[in-house]
């Protein structure tokens, strides 16, 4: 029972005492005082309410004894979100509440409406009896949540946490709404909040161009964009259905002063390209659009050099001549010392990038007079990006295994797609013209360690030859054709820091503009003609610290 079904009932006792007294005024012969009526609705209250608790708490009780099989569950959490979420947990019958735990020392040994609170050291003297645990503190900083899911998964308990303070209070969530552990949650990244100062700027009432907009990246700096509250957004993507699914999701979300035009079609095509650009007078280009899942790639490595490269070296000349002010390359780590051909043709993207930039800045250079600033962004791995091992890794733990990795070494960065699309916009603000800036990723993850823990935190054992009677089985299949055991972000091994704590601006080598162009145009006639050999002795050529390996050959 509420403190508002309190209210209520307090309110109708007074208006019964109240007629009771006014009746006793006229007909009764000894009319009781006014301090008898007083202590007549207190005690009326209280006693109507101790009856209708005792009553629910016996209801509640009956049910539980018959739903002896319920999961039984402990709250990681003593606090305000915790106690709502046991008072739902009470009301939902769906589990049965065995006791809290807490950090603080202050609250061991008391109790939260009758359910214990106990210490994390206790338990390990509990844990036959739990089936699963919640973690209820929702304003828990990413390092303290690693820490706690660190301590719970040599429990092999399922773990499911609430949602963050942020989503509870604008009303996106409630208490109740538990998720299961995602990746995020086991990396412990603190997310450093957008820096207002650097964020957008020159993008309000600006035309923006955003290549790849149905893609992972491409959609969420879709999203973080027409936040900025741009005059035009221009989807551009050859994938109908994902053009068509970020469309409708923006739709939905924009003011009557925005304006959202999509164009279908390939940036390969330059007269397309060139007809966009004119038509909408383009500001600012964010290219994102590119092949980027390794195995492809290295199967058809025509077609990654014709969409990775040959796209932006169309692109560059389109927005020098078409007076874009800003265009940003979307790059990844594996254009560092690559060993696959994505990877090099994404390093032969980011020189040409740097070599327009370098063109662009020269004197010599007259038929732009507005000097499009060229900038490159490069960072590794995006969580829940299509094609990454988290959806993967859930899908298979869903499936009941096995989970496939293809090296127990493999280490990778990650970050969350909203935080890379920010990242990338505050990174566009600070370019200055043939800018490689690298993006913070934090601290390099084993990726067989980080599937470990997902299952164990599910509740679920690793089956292996110690415990053959595991619930799901790593499988380690080898490394694919051009994949490396890490990656990295700098080629030479030099960055500087920039405004952003983020984000740093690498200086790195590239090949000027006079060398490269005929380079590209042998490249583009070779392509044309489908010359594979050609074209790879070409990128190899381009990108010298390609570490190739002919078809055929284990890495």
């Amino acid at each position: 029972m509420g403190s508002k079904t309190i209210y209520i009932q307090a309110t109708r006792n007074f208006l019964l005492v109240a007629l009771t007294a006014i009746a006793s005024y006229f007909y009764a012969d000894n009319i009781p005082s006014f301090n008898f009526w007083v202590l007549y609705w207190f005690f009326l209250t209280v006693f109507i309410a101790i009856i209708r608790v005792a009553l629910r708490d016996l209801l509640l009780e009956l049910k539980l004894k018959r739903n002896h099989k319920l999961p039984h569950i402990a709250i990681y959490g003593a606090g305000e979100a915790g106690a709502q979420l046991a008072a739902s947990i009470r009301l939902s019958k769906t589990y049965l509440l065995k006791f809290f735990i807490d950090d603080d020392s202050e609250l061991w040994n008391r109790d939260l409406n009758g359910t214990p609170i106990i210490p994390p050291s206790l338990i390990k003297n509990y844990i036959t009896s739990l089936d699963k645990i919640f973690i209820a503190i929702p304003t828990i900083s990413s390092t303290r949540q690693k820490e706690i899911l660190g301590f719970l998964k040599k429990y092999n308990l399922e773990v499911s946490i609430i949602p963050t303070l942020s989503d509870i209070t604008s009303g996106r969530a409630r208490v109740d709404q538990l998720r299961p552990v995602a990746i995020e949650d086991l990396l412990g990244r603190e997310i450093v909040p957008p820096n207002k100062d650097i964020l957008g700027d020159g993008i309000q009432q600006s035309v923006v161009c955003v290549t790849g907009a149905g893609g992972s990246i491409g959609s969420e700096l879709c999203r973080q964009i027409i936040k900025l509250n741009p005059s035009k957004l221009i989807l551009f993507d050859h994938s109908e259905l994902n053009l068509y699914n970020i469309n409708q999701e923006l739709l939905s979300d924009i003011n009557q002063n925005q304006n959202i035009y999509t164009v279908l079609g390939s940036v390969t095509n330059l007269s397309l390209v060139r007809k966009v650009f004119t038509e909408h007078q383009v500001d600012f280009v964010f290219h994102a659009a590119a092949y980027k899942h390794v195995p492809l790639v290295e199967s058809n490595p025509l077609s990654g050099l014709v969409n990775n490269v040959l796209s932006t070296r169309n692109l560059c000349n389109l927005s020098r001549q078409c007076e874009v002010k800003k265009f940003v390359l979307i790059s990844t780590d594996k254009a560092v010392r690559p060993t696959n051909v994505m990877g090099a043709t994404k390093r032969l993207a980011e020189i040409v990038v740097q070599a327009n930039a370098e063109e662009a800045e020269s004197s010599s250079y007259e038929s732009n007079s507005g000097k499009t600033c060229f900038s490159i962004v490069r960072f590794g791995n995006v969580l829940a990006s299509s094609g990454s091992v988290v959806p993967l890794f859930q899908k298979q733990i869903a499936a009941g295994g096995p989970i496939t990795i293809t090296h127990p070494d493999v280490i990778r960065y990650f970050m969350t797609i909203r935080e890379a699309a920010l990242l990338v916009l505050q990174a566009s603000v600070l370019a200055e013209g043939g800018d490689v800036f690298l993006l913070d990723m934090g601290e390099p993850q084993k990726i067989r360690d980080l599937a470990e823990q997902l299952v164990k935190l599910s509740g679920l054992s690793i089956k292996s030859d110690i415990n053959p009677k595991g619930d799901i089985e790593m499988v380690f299949t080898g490394l694919r054709p051009g994949e490396k055991l890490f990656e990295e972000l700098l080629i030479d091994a030099s960055s500087e820091p920039t405004k952003h704590p983020l984000i740093y601006r690498a200086i790195e080598r590239f090949i000027p503009s006079k060398e490269l162009w005929p380079q590209l145009d042998s490249l583009e006639v070779e392509l044309n003609s489908q010359n594979e050999a050609k074209s790879i002795e070409r990128l190899i050529k381009l990108v010298p610290e390609f570490q190739f390996k002919p078809k055929g050959k284990s890495n």
